[in-house]
C-alpha cells in the first residue's frame, strides 16, 4: 500500500449509496461517456469532412472537442473500475498521470479559447487583413502552442511530486486534481509558487487577452449596422458562453484546496458533475446548435439518416454506378 491512494467519494458520499447502486451508476456514467465521445467526435468529423468548415474558427472548435474526448478518456475508464470495485484504489504514478492530463488539457482549453478570440478579433476588426494574418501556418502554430505550453508547465510539478514520498493516502474526489499537492508530508513552497506562475501564464493572461479582444469587438460592433452585429453575435456568443462556463470550473478548482473543509457538499457535487458531465457535453451542444454552418450540416445529416434513410441509400447506389 506504500504507493497506492485510497479514493474516498467525499463529493458523492452524501448523495449516493455507491455500494447499493453501483451498477446503476456504472450504466449511467457509461451512457454519458458514450454521449460525450459521439457528440464531440461528430463535431470533429463534420469539420474535417466538409470543406466549407475548414476555417480557423471551426478548426479551433474541433480542437476543443478533441480536448473533451481526451479529458473524458483520462477520467471515465478509471471511474468505471471504481464503480464496479469494492475498494477504490489508484497508484500514485497513475494519479500523477491523471493530474498531468487534466491540467495540461485544461490549460490548452484556455489557450484555444484565446486563439478563437484572436480569430474573431481579426475577422471583425481587421477584415481586410484576415486572409493574410490567419494563414494555415499561423493556425498550426497556435494549435501547437495551445497544447505544448500547458503540458510543459504542468510537467514540472509532476516531476517534483514524483521525487517526493507521499504520506497521505486519501483522495477526496473521484479523480486526481490539485488535491495531489496535499499528499506530501511537508508542504512544498516551491510548488505552490510555481502553481501561481502556471495559473498566471495559462489562465489569467489568456482571460485578460480575451477580455481585451472582446472589448475591441464590442466597440466596433457598436458603430456597425444591425446586420453586422447579428452575424457577429452568432459566432461570438457561443465562445463567450463556453469561456464563462469553463472559467467558473477553473475558479472552483483553484479555491477548492483552500476551502476544502468549508465548501458545501452540494457545491462539490455540482462542480464535480460539471467536470465529468456538463462541460464535455456543453461544447458540442453549444457549438452544434449556435454555430450556423455546423448546425446546418448536423440538421442535414440527421434528416438523411432518420427522416429519409431510403433516399440516402438510393442516392449512394446511384453514385456507385
Amino acid at each position: 500500500m506504500e504507493n497506492e491512494l485510497n479514493i474516498t467519494y467525499i463529493m458523492l458520499g452524501g448523495f449516493v449509496d455507491l455500494n447499493k447502486y453501483r451498477y446503476v451508476y456504472f450504466l449511467l456514467m457509461f451512457t454519458v461517456y458514450i454521449l460525450i465521445i459521439c457528440s464531440n467526435s461528430t463535431i470533429v468529423c463534420f469539420i474535417v469532412i466538409h470543406q466549407n468548415l475548414h476555417e480557423p474558427m471551426y478548426i479551433f472548435i474541433a480542437a476543443l472537442s478533441l480536448n473533451s474526448v481526451l479529458l473524458s478518456t483520462a477520467i471515465y475508464p478509471k471511474l468505471f473500475i471504481d464503480f464496479l470495485s469494492e475498494k477504490q484504489i489508484i497508484s500514485y504514478t497513475a494519479c500523477l498521470f491523471q493530474y498531468f492530463i487534466y491540467y495540461s488539457l485544461g490549460g490548452s482549453e484556455f489557450l484555444l479559447l484565446t486563439a478563437m478570440s484572436y480569430d474573431r478579433y481579426v475577422s471583425i476588426c481587421k477584415p481586410l487583413q484576415y486572409p493574410t494574418i490567419m494563414r494555415r501556418k499561423t493556425i498550426s502554430i497556435l494549435l501547437l502552442l495551445a497544447w505544448l505550453i500547458p503540458a510543459l508547465h504542468v510537467v514540472v510539478p509532476v516531476l517534483l511530486g514524483r521525487e517526493k514520498k507521499p504520506c497521505n493516502f486519501s483522495l477526496k474526489g473521484i479523480f486526481c486534481n490539485n488535491s495531489v499537492l496535499k499528499f506530501h508530508c511537508v508542504s512544498a513552497r516551491v510548488i505552490s509558487v510555481y502553481g501561481l506562475v502556471v495559473l498566471l501564464n495559462v489562465a489569467l493572461v489568456p482571460v485578460l487577452f480575451i477580455l481585451f479582444t472582446y472589448t475591441k469587438i464590442l466597440i466596433i460592433l457598436y458603430r456597425s449596422s444591425r446586420e453586422v452585429r447579428k452575424k457577429a453575435a452568432q459566432t461570438c456568443l457561443p465562445h463567450l458562453l463556453v469561456l464563462i462556463s469553463f472559467s467558473c470550473l477553473c475558479a472552483y478548482d483553484i479555491i477548492i484546496v483552500r476551502l476544502e473543509s468549508d465548501f458545501p457538499k452540494i457545491a462539490h457535487l455540482i462542480m464535480t458533475l460539471q467536470v465529468v458531465l456538463y462541460q464535455p457535453l456543453f461544447n458540442p451542444i453549444i457549438y452544434g446548435l449556435k454555430m450556423k454552418e455546423i448546425y446546418k450540416h448536423l440538421k442535414s445529416f440527421f434528416c438523411q439518416v432518420f427522416v429519409n434513410p431510403d433516399k440516402t441509400h438510393n442516392s449512394r447506389i446511384t453514385a456507385d454506378y
